[in-house]
């Protein structure tokens, strides 16, 4: 990844449930999430690890400034959000596994 940082939506199996967060190693802290290594954080306790929307930023204010704005959104913002870029809804972990 470039340096910088990226904002990510993260869900469920079932698509049920949102987490939005931001990072500077997108790759680092979306495995970090699929092996719960924060046992009790808000996403390893709603089974939160399917990886259906990332967006790099040049630097990590922009990324923070970005994840504020979609945190604000209500649902409807954030699932057309992740159908722009993910209408199938497939995990991207595949996709950023091997940068």
């Amino acid at each position: 990844m470039k340096k910088g940082g990226a904002i990510y939506i993260l869900t469920n199996l079932h698509n049920q449930v949102f987490y939005t967060g931001v990072t500077s190693d997108v790759v680092k802290r979306i495995q970090e999430h699929k092996e719960k290594k924060y046992s009790n954080s808000f996403t390893a306790t709603y089974q939160l690890d399917k990886l259906v929307y990332y967006e790099n930023y040049l630097t990590i204010e922009e990324a923070i400034a970005e994840e504020k704005r979609i945190k604000a959104g209500n649902r409807a913002s954030k699932i057309k959000l992740i159908i722009s870029k993910n209408a199938e809804w497939k995990d991207l972990w595949d996709e950023i596994s091997q940068w």
